[in-house]
C-alpha cells in the first residue's frame, strides 16, 4: 500500500535532506516515500541519508541502464558514467559472446551487458567479499558465475584465450585524491574500489599485463577511467599488445579506453 505523507512532512524532510548537503533533495524524497512502508521505516531512511550514507545503500538499490540493481550497505556503487562501459561493451559483442566483468561489484555491468544481448556466457570476479555476497544475486539470477579473488587469478583456466569482451570498472581514483572525493563515497564505499595507486592506474596496468592470455583474437577488454587518464590507458594498452581506442561521451563525462587482441591474420 502507498505511504500517504502529508505536504508539511515532505516539505520538512526535504528542508532537512537540503541542509544535509543533497543537491537533488526533492529527488531523493520521492524515491524515499516510494521505499518506505510506514512512516518510521521513511524516518529511518531520511535520518541515514542525512548522515552522509548514500542514497543508494539506503534505498538497497541503484538505477543502472535502465535496470535496478540491488546494492548493499557496504559495497561500491554503480555510477550513471558507467553506463557507457556497458554501451560500447554491448556494440562490440554478439549474442552468446564469453564476457568476463572484472572488478564487479555489484555486478552491475555484466548484468546489463547480460539483459542487452541476451543469451551471453557471463563471470564476474571481484577481490571484495562483501561485493561477491551482492553480485551473486545479481549475476547467478541470469545463469552467471561470480569468482572471489584478485582479477583473473580465480577465472577458470580453460577460459583462456576464449573471452570475447573484458570489461573492468577496476579503480582508477589516485590515492592521494581520495580525501577529495565526495564523502558518499569517501566514508561508505571500500577504499579499495576507489584506489588505483600514486597515479591511479595500478590496476588498469595489471588488467592489461594478462588481458591477451583471456581474449580470444579480436576480442575486446574494455575499461572506464578518467579523460586525463586516457592516454595513460592507452600507452598502458599498447605496451601490452593490444590495439587501443579512446571513446568519451559528453553527456555522461564518460571515458573508455577499449583494447583490441590482434588477429592472427594481423
Amino acid at each position: 500500500m502507498k505511504l500517504y505523507i502529508d505536504d508539511q512532512f515532505k516539505k520538512s524532510m526535504i528542508e532537512r535532506l537540503q541542509t544535509a548537503g543533497c543537491v537533488f533533495a526533492e529527488e531523493e524524497a520521492k524515491l524515499l516515500i516510494s521505499e518506505a512502508r510506514t512512516l518510521d521505516a521513511l524516518s529511518t531512511m531520511v535520518n541515514l541519508r542525512i548522515t552522509g550514507i548514500p542514497l543508494e545503500h539506503v534505498l538497497g538499490w541503484a538505477e543502472f541502464y535502465g535496470i535496478r540493481i540491488p546494492v548493499d550497505t557496504g559495497v561500491f556503487v554503480p555510477r550513471r558514467r558507467t553506463e557507457f562501459l556497458v554501451q560500447k561493451a554491448v556494440d562490440f559483442s554478439l549474442p552468446g559472446a564469453i564476457v568476463v566483468d572484472l572488478c564487479c561489484g555489484t555486478g552491475a555491468v555484466g548484468v546489463a551487458i547480460a539483459k542487452a544481448l541476451g543469451g551471453i556466457e557471463l563471470y564476474a570476479v571481484d577481490i571484495d567479499p562483501a561485493a561477491v555476497r551482492c553480485a551473486l544475486r545479481n549475476v547467478t539470477s541470469l545463469g552467471g558465475l561470480v569468482y572471489e579473488g584478485d582479477l583473473y587469478e580465480q577465472l577458470p583456466a580453460s577460459l583462456r584465450g576464449k573471452v570475447d569482451i573484458l570489461v573492468a570498472n577496476a579503480p582508477y581514483v589516485p590515492t592521494e585524491v581520495i580525501k577529495l572525493l565526495p564523502q558518499d563515497a569517501r566514508l561508505h564505499e571500500p577504499k579499495l574500489a576507489l584506489d588505483g595507486g600514486v597515479d591511479g592506474l595500478d590496476i588498469q596496468r595489471r588488467v592489461a599485463e594478462e588481458a591477451s592470455l583471456w581474449l580470444a583474437w579480436g576480442g575486446h577488454l574494455l575499461v572506464e577511467t578518467s579523460e586525463m587518464q586516457a592516454h595513460q590507458t592507452f600507452e598502458i594498452f599498447t605496451r601490452y599488445g593490444l590495439i587501443p581506442q579512446i571513446a568519451h561521451n559528453d553527456e555522461l563525462d564518460a571515458t573508455i579506453v577499449i583494447g583490441t587482441k590482434p588477429t592472427t591474420l594481423e
